[in-house]
């Protein structure tokens, strides 16, 4: 808000403005009645009828100013909190986002801003508004007579305790709505995402009702708050009507008795009708207090979130990295479920090509995140170039690293734009050059669009290995000091897995290269390999030395073979 502080203080003197022109109207409707009553005596009846159209219309035309002004600070917030909440998202890490729902992210950026920007927009311009005149009404109304100004707000103090002990219910009430609307979001999002799954198992009846639970729940949560908010407004209301009689009655026997005049009464009575609607939306705002504090808190906890794994406050400079990496003793885990790695120490030379294989859920592609620091590590648990990790800047490290993961995650755009956001700046020819790498120039140059071809959410027109090619072009075109391939051929069929391995031969050169896969042929050209199980390393060597040892990795390697022999087998119609 400090940073639309002019537009809220024109607002606010807007404000005072309008308030001035539509609290002149029953004073001069006053100065009317008494030219009525006492004709001669004063400017006649029509001069304040038409002082009383220009004040309505002055009141009218600075109204709309002072609304829009305060509304669009709303709005700039809104811009500047969503800009905020993006940037610290990008900068948030993998262990935060294993522990949060996609929708209950989403949620935030929409609904909860929405509260948000409602509080800050018309929330503060309605509660201004009211304050102002309710102040200028009171003090006016005062002067006419304190007494009858005493009686007319005498049910406001029952009203204000009954609306607090309400609005504290309709702020658990809202942050349990904001809570369960944001599961909703998670609901929807993951059935999209898993539409082929879900329609695959024939799942269809069973989502569908558990989506119904979910609204439901969320249905059942809304009715009851909305059941609390209709009670607030019915309130203030009631305390409005409650002293509207009373200065009925009280003040009609004034100006019978001749205490004040008919032209005060009738003066009076413009004020407390002014207070009508202010009363009303005083509750209206109460309970939008509460709702966009509900949605602050919950955005507030998004804000004040912090990743895992940090800069330095002092990170070393280095020389460009050559690629020694080394584990000292790591033992790592996922929050409370026990640890994934133990004890790993690995010394992986400069220039070095390093496989690592062994069974689903060993730790492999733990292990390889970790090179990047894509998880937190204490300090003394990793080196690059002799250099802890933790003492390195996120952002160098980073960009001498090309890492390629399993999902092989694309963005909703082009193919070009795909590849290319592994380098700034980078040329048609460099894309080019790194998609024939991943040999998939011949294919792109088939679509219709060649490189301008849609993948569309998540890759979703390509085919999965064409997904993982061109997952593997970004990483290449990033021109890495250490390439890191996370399984990333388990969708490419034997032979384009060939021709992806020799283009890479090349492409290596003095670079460290570590490549985590389920096949062995992945890995046979590699200088290490280990070979992980239960988080442990159980082997480590040449292929050739590891093939000698008959182990772990032997077996593997044989039982590869065997299913390569019967796979050609029933291929060739043998029985």
């Amino acid at each position: 808000m400090r940073g639309c502080r002019n537009a809220y203080l024109l607002g606010l003197f807007l404000l005072l403005l309008t308030n001035a022109f539509a609290l002149f109207i029953p004073w001069l409707l006053k100065l009317a009645v008494q030219s009525l009553q006492h004709p001669g005596s004063g400017r006649s009846p029509g001069v304040y009828a038409g002082l009383i159209i220009l004040a309505a219309l002055f009141h009218g035309i600075i109204r709309i100013f002072s609304r829009t002004t305060m509304l669009n600070a709303g709005r700039i917030i809104e811009f500047r909190i969503r800009e905020e909440l993006y940037a610290k998202l990008l900068l948030l890490d993998l262990p935060y986002f294993s522990g949060e729902r996609t929708g209950d992210i989403l949620s935030r950026f929409s609904n909860d801003l929405t509260n948000v920007r409602m509080l800050l927009g018309f929330g503060v311009q309605s509660s201004i508004n009211t304050c102002i005149l309710y102040l200028a009404a009171l003090m006016v109304m005062g002067s006419i007579n304190p007494l009858l100004t005493c009686c007319a707000v005498a049910p406001f103090p029952v009203m204000i305790l009954l609306v607090k002990r309400v609005s504290q219910r309709i702020f658990r009430r809202s942050l349990q709505v904001q809570e369960q609307l944001a599961a909703l979001s998670n609901q929807i999002q993951e059935n999209v995402t898993a539409a082929a799954v879900i329609r695959g198992y024939c799942r269809e009846g069973a989502e569908c009702a558990t989506f119904r639970d979910v609204n439901e729940r969320y249905r059942d949560l809304s009715m009851k708050l909305a059941r609390m908010r209709g009670f607030v407004i019915p309130i203030m209301g009631g305390a409005t009507g409650v002293g509207t009689l009373i200065v009925l009655f009280l003040g009609g026997s004034m100006v019978i008795k001749g205490t004040i005049t008919l032209g005060e009464f009738v003066a009076f009575n413009g004020y407390l009708t002014m207070l009508v609607w202010p009363t009303i939306m005083m509750g209206w705002i109460l309970n939008l207090i509460q709702r966009g504090a509900a949605s602050l808190s919950r955005i507030t906890v998004l804000l004040d979130a912090e990743a895992t794994v940090r800069d330095d406050v002092d990170p070393v400079s280095w020389t460009p990295i050559r690629g020694d990496i080394r584990f000292q003793g790591v033992t790592f885990g996922y929050g409370d479920n026990g640890p994934v790695l133990y004890d790993i120490s690995l010394h992986l030379p400069a220039g070095t090509k390093t496989g690592i294989v062994g069974p689903v859920g060993s730790g492999k592609s733990t292990l390889v995140r970790l090179i990047a620091r894509l998880l937190p590590l204490p300090d003394g648990a990793l080196f690059i170039d002799g250099i802890d990790v933790n003492r390195m800047a996120l952002a160098r490290l980073r960009k001498v690293i090309g890492f390629v993961p399993q999902e092989g995650f694309l963005f909703s755009r082009s193919i070009r734009e795909n590849i290319a956001s592994g380098r700034e700046g980078a040329t048609e020819e460099e894309i080019v050059a790194a998609a024939s790498l991943a040999q998939l120039n011949n294919e792109i140059a088939a679509f219709p669009d060649g490189y301008d071809t849609q993948v569309g959410e998540r890759g979703v027109t390509l085919s999965g290995g064409q997904k993982q090619r061109t997952a593997i072009a970004r990483a290449l075109l990033a021109d890495p000091s250490i390439l890191i391939l996370d399984d990333p051929l388990s969708a490419v069929d034997a032979a384009t897995e060939e021709a992806i391995l020799a283009g890479l031969g090349d492409y290596y050169g003095g670079r460290s290269a570590v490549i985590v896969s389920h096949r062995l042929s992945a890995v046979q050209g590699c200088d290490l390999i280990v070979v992980l199980e239960e988080g442990r390393i159980v082997e480590q060597g040449s292929p050739a030395q590891l093939l000698a040892m008959g182990g772990r990795y032997a077996a593997l390697h044989l039982e590869q073979q065997l299913r390569q022999e019967i796979r050609r087998f029933g291929e060739g119609g043998g029985a």
